[in-house]
């Protein structure tokens, strides 16, 4: 059967994975009457409910006598690790760009990787039946970006579709029939050349190793492009690393190919067909599998380096072990390190206590949706604040430096540039009209200044601006940043909060929790008004007499507390304040201190 593999690339929340959907139905992937949910590949919890694509995944479709393997590729720059090892397995791309926004951020991260592996890319405009669709100037912006980028003459002349992912169409025209999606498949089949190594059929086997998971029933399994060769279930093959050392000899006791949705065992795995082995041990990503008498490995794509890192350690609040199952160290320790062995964009290293660890990894949302899978299995952390990796370049210190992209409203551009450029050390390199009363800023920010920004920006922007980062260089060191500007309201006692305490502590600022909540001794409850901490009393309740007085029975009456999710915590807490992840809550307190010393410092506002 004639082959092509192909990578979807696209922006966050541009139509991605909605239009595979409609991609496999189309294709007869579905039965008539099957129920299939939406978004049928984002299969991991977090991915549906947050809407984006974290895990790189594969599907398989038949058009007209040819098989379409198609990788569906995360959209956010956290999740890169994933985007550099699974371009290495297709022969084009197609990028798809929200004909309204254009190319943004992470549309420019996924596309530079595929053009520097020479690539040719297929252009899909999608949503253009939106309202405030720009079809024209999208794609005006797209052959800018490729430019920039580098690409060569035959990548710039690439061709494009007009489509709308979620009615099931792609047209070469703008006004065309708006029937269905077999304009794009025959596009796929025309451009997309098929895989070189099918000429290698003949020559020993050899397979670089690109994704990682593990099978409940059939154990560790690898996944990646034949690159030579064939290969029959029970063969005996071995592994070889990035730098051709063996690490084991194996026999396959699987081979697993893409049918639509799920995969299917075969029996001869053929030179340029993305295949799954089962029956290694050792063997990771990037690593080479192949036929015994082979002994040079296939060179291995790098991978960027972490930017940022987070202390993983023991939930030792008084409130521990209520909620969750797992919170000795061992088990944390054990977890992260298989997380490690997942997800090669994450490093773990243990810390001098023995009870706490340092996880390195590309950005604050990667480490949010770790820290949110693993609450989910049980587990009780506490977090440290994201602290940026530095690196030393012929004897200076460098720092990462973030490219930001905001969309905002007109009104609010002088806020936004202020604290980007002014507080944060940023330097403004593009400012331009984006639509009606809309302006695009574009900045490159030291990631240590993007760090708790976020919700400072939604607040200035009243929840109108759209942010997007994605790393851009690394630069000197820019010097100290000021981090959060107000102090806490910490507990003083342990207990259980009373209403009356709380209604009047709201005129010392914003309060984190309601009435009849748990506290502690170090607990921060609330946003102080002013810049120094602040300890109170959550539990302090009404004075009894049996006296009546004007205005003695006035009614309690309580402004709803500020509910943080985990990235707003996270990204919210000071050097000296840890969050406490548990299966159902999340809290802030301060580290651990001498009581005298936590007195001196509210006492003095340090």
């Amino acid at each position: 059967m004639d082959l092509r593999n192909i990578a979807i690339i696209a922006h966050v929340d541009h139509g991605k994975t909605t239009l595979v959907d409609e991609l496999l139905k189309q294709s007869g992937a579905f039965r008539e009457n099957q129920a299939v949910a939406e978004r049928a590949m984002d299969s991991n919890d977090i991915e549906r409910e947050r809407g984006i694509t974290i895990l790189a995944k594969c599907t398989s479709v038949e058009w007209k006598g040819a098989r379409i393997n198609i990788v569906d590729t995360p959209g956010h720059a956290d999740f890169g690790g994933e985007v550099e090892r699974i371009l290495s397995m297709v022969d084009g791309v197609c990028l798809l760009v929200d004909a309204a926004e254009g190319p943004m951020p992470q549309t420019k991260f996924v596309t530079s990787k595929a053009l520097a592996l020479g690539l040719r890319p297929i252009v899909v405009l999608n949503k253009v039946d939106k309202p405030d669709a720009e079809p024209d100037r999208a794609l005006n912006e797209v052959f800018d970006l490729f430019a920039n980028l580098g690409a060569n003459d035959e990548q710039l002349d690439f061709p494009h579709l007009y489509a709308s992912g979620r009615s099931g169409w792609a047209d070469t025209e703008l006004d065309g029939p708006r029937q269905d999606l077999s304009a794009l498949f025959d596009l796929i089949v025309r451009h997309v050349p098929a895989p070189a190594q099918i000429a290698r059929r003949a020559e020993p086997f050899r397979m670089l190793a690109t994704t990682l998971s593990a099978d409940p029933f059939i154990g560790r399994i690898l996944t990646g492009r034949v690159e030579s060769g064939t290969l029959k279930t029970g063969e005996t093959i071995k592994a070889l690393s990035r730098t051709g050392e063996r690490l084991e000899q194996f026999r396959v006791s699987k081979i697993l190919a893409f049918r639509g949705l799920s995969q299917a065992p075969i029996d001869v795995a053929e030179a340029g067909d993305i295949v799954t082995l089962a029956g290694m041990s050792k063997a990771t990503v990037a690593d080479t599998l192949c036929a015994l008498e082979v002994d040079t490995a296939l060179p291995a794509q790098p991978i960027d380096p972490p930017t940022i890192s987070v202390t993983f350690g023991i939930n030792d609040s008084p409130l521990a072990g209520r909620d969750g199952s797992k919170v000795q160290s061992r088990v944390i320790r054990e977890r992260l390190m298989k997380e490690a062995e997942l997800n090669v964009a994450i490093r773990v290293a243990d810390t001098p206590s023995g009870d706490a660890f340092e996880v390195s990894g590309r950005g604050e949302l990667q480490m949010g949706v770790l820290i949110e899978n693993m609450r989910r299995e049980g587990f009780e952390l506490s977090i440290s604040r994201p602290r940026v990796i530095f690196r030393e370049e012929d004897g200076q210190r460098m720092e990462p430096i973030e490219e930001v992209i905001i969309d905002v409203d007109d009104e609010y551009t002088g806020a936004v540039i202020d604290k980007l450029t002014g507080q944060r050390k940023g330097d403004l390199v593009e400012m331009k009209p984006a639509g009606v009363g809309k302006t695009r800023i574009v900045a490159h920010v030291p990631s240590r200044g993007l760090i708790g920004y976020h919700g400072e920006f939604l607040t200035d922007t009243r929840g109108t601006g759209v942010l997007n980062r994605i790393f851009h260089a690394w630069a000197p060191y820019k010097g100290s940043i000021q981090g959060r500007r107000v102090g806490v309201l910490i507990s003083m006692e342990n207990g259980t909060s009373v209403a009356y305490a709380l209604w009047n502590l709201e005129e010392r600022g914003r309060l984190f929790i309601g009435p009849q909540e748990a506290v502690y001794e170090g607990m921060i409850i609330g946003e102080h008004s002013r810049d120094n901490d602040l300890e109170v009393n959550p539990l302090k309740g009404k004075k009894l007499t049996n006296i009546r007085a004007s205005g003695t029975d006035e009614a309690v009456r309580l402004t709803p507390p500020v509910r943080m999710s985990l990235e707003e915590a996270i990204a919210y807490i000071d050097d000296d304040e840890l969050v406490e992840v548990t299966p159902k809550i999340v809290r802030m307190r301060k580290r651990h201190l001498d009581p005298h010393e936590r007195k001196r410092q509210a006492r003095s506002g340090d």
